[in-house]
């Protein structure tokens, strides 16, 4: 039928097979769109956010995607990834439905909003490989604007490899040099500041990314006159217009519903951004959105009876099928038998993954019933008529079979003649539970052979004339080994390249190991984690660093909604094994002392966080991270870099455990748990409480807040000593009310304490300026001793007399 013509029909070469494939695929997404945002409605899905009305735009621009490149997109991709065959009709629905099965669902898992699109980059055996054969595709986040930052990175990897060729083969030939980073957004989107933070960055490094900017005119229900300078994107980005002679982005714009200049203009971008590595934007107008926002409003609330007939006529597939009419291309009969054909294919696939979906616990659920029948015999419930009233629900969910089961437990323990099907729906819940939790709860860090929690210890060697050295000269030694060891570590910041950072733990890498490897970065943290996001899933190790703590909070979306859940809402199928560091704690002022532990600790699970004494421990951390596949943040602590270390003699091997507190120095009257530049002030107090009264301290470094203690270490030293105070830098309630919980809650010490357990911390202000803003504003050895030793007097009054 319309396969058979194959005469070009576009100065590009599309033929008209092409050109109806493609004709087909819009349709077949815009039926996907409609049924889904059916499927909410009538309540078989709980949510639904589509991409109808810029199918025929995201056509042209995948024909221009080839193995190897990324995609770093947003939640409107639909058409792009069924026009490169990445997502399957059924995908589609299982995705509304939040469908658990990998097989059907592979993208998310359940775990994830619908058209959230991933592919794999990481193996079951922990390797990153084979990438440059496949279509690839970051795993896509909500936050607007999130996507372009690790697009940064994504498209960086291959200039670094088109500059250092010889890196293809340390990165296992997944990065050939010549991949393209394909990004989208909606034209709203682009008021946020990441946005211009990953256009800017890009323009300087000129790096082979290419974004592709939908614009329908509303930011869900605002105007682009209140979004965008100029009402226009590609207006308000001509002063980063690349010209002769300088770096920058090249700009394109053209009308989304028109098929041959979408076709043109994408190729035209892509090829050179492909060839030259010149950034490129492409501004593609006058797209519309044909039911809304999303399925959770209407936009015929906020457009107006003209606005809504434009988006009619002006609609990307109603123009489409206009010109291949018009070009004779095809006729009426011939559309409408494409047009049936892709309703007929939206359909089944949603029978199909409606199917799939309910019949996902079909098993568990016939046994309970099973269990239902067996005590409606022998009692009176009704369970199995009173189930079905709570279950036989138009969308039917895991939980409704659990809670049932559960409440209906409650009643048979007063019921001692069914005590034996009393354990058997014990036997279903726990069962149940368990399986569900593998759906939902797990799989936050990565579980295999390359989980850096399962790095062996290696002790820290020194020779017997070990000199004692700057800490800044531990780290710098320790770096120098894993770039040797490690050929495809890189790491970048602010001051990190030439300078060797502030601080000076990575002086002469750039001058040994390149600008490719070791570079600097502007002041733009949030695209800094954004590259390490981007290069570690392509296969680099990097590390990204943030000059000051306090200044993570620039970047901190980025971590939060971006890296760490990226094993988690994947369900293990990409991996970013990026290593941020950075430096705190104890110094100078508001901004550069900063102990923010309450903040990381909220939004940073899926990370690993290390927060050395010293920097031999962070060393150590380093080497640790480096074998693993997971991503962490180091802290190293400021006041360590001139303080005197002994120098190991094994840089780059010794490894420390994650989760595994050291006991600094043994005691038995009080356990002191603290972490990084703390645990020198523990020591000296101790020293002080053993001279004063014979007060006998445990000091214990924690190391890692998360993991925390995996081996319940500090359980037993408080078994011991009866007592506990928890100290640490940050707000009250913050860190060391995290620690007390671990410890008394989760470790279950409780039992064994004879006093309260107290909590040190700075104040709720930030530190003030100076060494006397700092004593007065954060823990400090005169405190820690008087808390411990009001400890004792609790305990032991008459020996320990008010002071």
């Amino acid at each position: 039928m319309y396969l058979e013509k194959e005469k070009p029909v576009t100065k590009n070469q599309i033929s008209a097979k092409e050109a109806l494939q493609d004709y087909y695929i819009a349709c077949l997404s815009r039926q996907l769109s409609i049924m889904g945002r059916r499927e909410v409605h009538n309540g078989r899905a709980h949510f639904g956010i589509f991409g109808d009305g810029k199918e025929i735009a995201q056509i042209a621009y995948a024909k221009n995607f080839k193995k190897g490149d990324w995609r770093s997109g947003y939640y409107r991709d639909q058409t792009f990834m069924l026009a490169l065959g990445l997502l399957e009709p059924e995908e589609f629905f299982a995705m509304i439905y939040g469908d658990t099965d990998d097989e059907i669902n592979p993208s998310t898992g359940g775990r994830n909003f619908n058209n959230h699109f991933s592919t794999r980059n990481i193996n079951d055996s922990g390797e990153i490989k084979d990438l440059a054969d496949q279509y690839n595709s970051a795993s896509d986040i909500s936050s607007t604007g999130g996507q372009m930052p690790r697009l940064l990175g994504l498209a960086q990897a291959s200039k670094m490899v088109r500059q250092q060729p010889e890196l293809q083969k340390q990165l296992n030939n997944n990065v050939t040099g010549n991949e393209v980073a394909f990004g989208s957004i909606g034209d709203a989107s682009t008021s946020e500041g990441i946005f211009f933070e990953t256009i800017n960055a890009a323009g300087v490094l000129q790096v082979p990314l290419a974004i592709a900017v939908y614009d329908d005119g509303f930011g869900i229900s605002v105007p682009i006159e209140l979004q965008t300078t100029k009402s226009s994107i590609s207006e308000a980005l001509k002063g980063f217009a690349k010209e002769k002679g300088s770096n920058g982005v090249d700009i394109y714009k053209c009308k989304g519903w028109s098929y041959p200049e979408l076709i043109k203009t994408f190729k035209e971008g892509i090829d050179n951004c492909r060839k030259n590595q010149t950034p490129v934007v492409f501004h593609i107008d006058e797209v519309t959105q044909p039911q809304g926002h999303s399925t959770s409003g209407s936009h015929e609330r906020y457009k107006t009876k003209e606005r809504l007939e434009w988006e009619k006529e002006y609609d990307g597939i109603n123009q489409m099928r206009k010109w291949l009419l018009d070009s004779g291309i095809a006729d009426e009969d011939m559309l409408t038998e494409i047009e049936k054909s892709a309703q007929t294919r939206a359909k089944e696939a949603r029978k199909k993954a409606w199917n799939n979906y309910t019949e996902g616990y079909q098993n568990e659920r016939n046994e309970l019933i099973k269990i239902l029948k067996r005590i409606d015999k022998r009692s009176e419930l009704q369970s199995l008529r009173r189930f079905e009233k709570v279950t036989d629900k138009i969308f039917p969910t895991r939980r409704s079979h659990l809670s049932f089961a559960k409440r209906l437990k409650l009643e048979l323990h007063t019921m001692p003649e069914l005590e034996d099907e009393r354990d058997i729906l014990k036997e279903w819940i726990s069962s149940f539970e368990e399986r569900t939790a593998g759906f939902y709860n797990k799989e936050l860090y990565r579980t295999g052979a390359d989980a850096a929690l399962n790095v062996k210890k290696v002790a820290v060697e020194y020779d017997e004339n070990a000199t004692e050295v700057n800490g800044s000269v531990v780290v710098n030694k320790n770096f120098d080994a894993l770039f040797t060891k490690y050929p495809n570590l890189v790491t970048f910041g602010e001051d990190t390249g030439k300078l060797g950072d502030v601080n000076q733990g990575m002086k002469g890498m750039q001058e040994k190991y390149g600008k490719v490897r070791v570079d600097d970065a502007g002041i733009r943290e949030a695209t800094i984690i954004g590259q390490g996001i981007g290069l570690a899933m392509r296969g680099f190790r990097p590390i990204a660093e943030i000059q000051y703590l306090d200044y993570l909070i620039y970047a901190q979306s980025q971590l939060s909604d971006d890296l760490a859940t990226l094993q988690y809402r994947t369900k293990g199928r990409q991996a970013a094994p990026l290593i941020v560091r950075t430096r705190g704690h104890q110094l100078q002022g508001i901004w550069h002392a900063g102990s923010p532990m309450q903040m990381l600790l909220g939004s940073i699970r899926g990370m690993y966080l290390c927060v050395p004494r010293n920097m031999t421990q962070a060393a150590g951390f380093y080497n640790t991270l480096l074998e693993g596949n997971d991503p962490a943040l180091v802290i190293e602590p400021l006041k360590a870099y001139n303080v005197k270390e002994k120098l190991p003699a094994n840089h780059g091997e010794y490894k420390i455990p994650l989760g595994v507190p050291e006991i600094m120095q043994e005691g038995t009257d009080v356990t002191v748990v603290t972490y990084a530049w703390n645990v020198h002030h523990a020591m000296k107090a101790a020293k002080l409480l053993q001279d004063f009264k014979g007060i006998s301290i445990e000091v214990i470094d924690v190391q890692t807040l998360m993991p925390f203690d995996v081996n319940h270490i500090i359980l037993e030293s408080i078994k011991k000593t009866g007592k506990v105070i928890f100290m640490d830098e940050d707000v009250p309630g913050g860190g060391t009310a995290y620690m007390m919980q671990k410890v008394i809650e989760e470790q279950k010490a409780f039992d064994y304490l004879d006093t309260a357990p107290r909590t040190l911390s700075a104040q709720e202000h930030r530190p003030a300026y100076g060494i006397d803003g700092e004593y007065f504003s954060k823990p400090n050895v005169e405190l820690l001793f008087r808390n411990v030793y009001e400890m004792m007097r609790e305990v032991e009054p008459d020996r320990f007399p008010e002071l």
